[in-house]
């Protein structure tokens, strides 16, 4: 994991905010974008915005964040429209060097537990985010709720994380230490399924049976 995170800092270091864009804009939107390092991108890009990491991408926190809750937003938005048109086709391939189908399989799954706020919660979940959005245009969720969800999830992820190695990367401790910043980053990206479980797990049985047998798109 290490060495992801050191890829994910070399990337921004040469590309700025353009190449931020890029690889949140193609983890979200593009199919073959499941495999980049959205969140540890997202944390080194708060963490070069900040002092601590020499200002090297420009604008300050508020600049980073927005362009990373955009590019996010954006391609949720292509990734629904791609998969409301061409999708289905898409599916049905057999598996290649870029495509497998257990992908789609464990994305649909979690999409028939979580109905429409998997839009929010998936954004947290690596392989599953690239997914969710081409399942719910494939679903036809109507296009007013999917936008609601979707921003919401962009802006609690895209600037979410940023936000947060703005400021943690100003601790001496975990500037010296990425690994420790690859645990919180995991941290962060489970927490929203762990609040979740737990909730599911205090409702009543019959409660539990009745969300995971209806899939509520709209």
């Amino acid at each position: 994991m290490l060495g992801l995170l050191d890829f994910a800092n070399d990337w921004l270091r040469k590309g700025g905010l353009l190449v931020l864009a890029a690889i949140v804009f193609a983890e979200s939107g593009l199919l073959v974008g499941f495999f980049l390092p959205g969140d540890s991108l997202l944390f080194f890009a708060g963490f070069l915005a900040s002092k601590a990491g020499g200002h090297t991408l420009p604008g300050g926190l508020p600049v980073v964040a927005l362009v990373a809750a955009v590019a996010a937003i954006v391609g949720d938005q292509v990734g629904f429209w791609f998969g409301r048109r061409v999708g289905p086709s898409v599916f049905n391939r057999p598996q290649g060097r870029l495509f497998n189908p257990a992908n789609v399989a464990k994305s649909q799954a979690f999409f028939d537990k979580h109905g429409s706020k998997t839009i929010v919660l998936a954004r947290f979940v690596p392989v599953v985010r690239t997914f969710t959005p081409v399942l719910a245009g494939v679903g036809k969720m109507h296009y007013r709720t999917f936008v609601t969800y979707n921003v919401i999830g962009g802006v609690l992820w895209g600037a979410g994380i940023t936000t947060l190695g703005y400021f943690l990367g100003k601790i001496e401790f975990i500037k010296n230490n990425l690994e420790v910043a690859a645990i919180i980053i995991v941290a962060v990206s489970v927490l929203p399924m762990f609040i979740e479980y737990l909730r599911h797990r205090r409702a009543a049985p019959g409660t539990i049976e009745a969300e995971e047998s209806v899939v509520p798109l709209d």
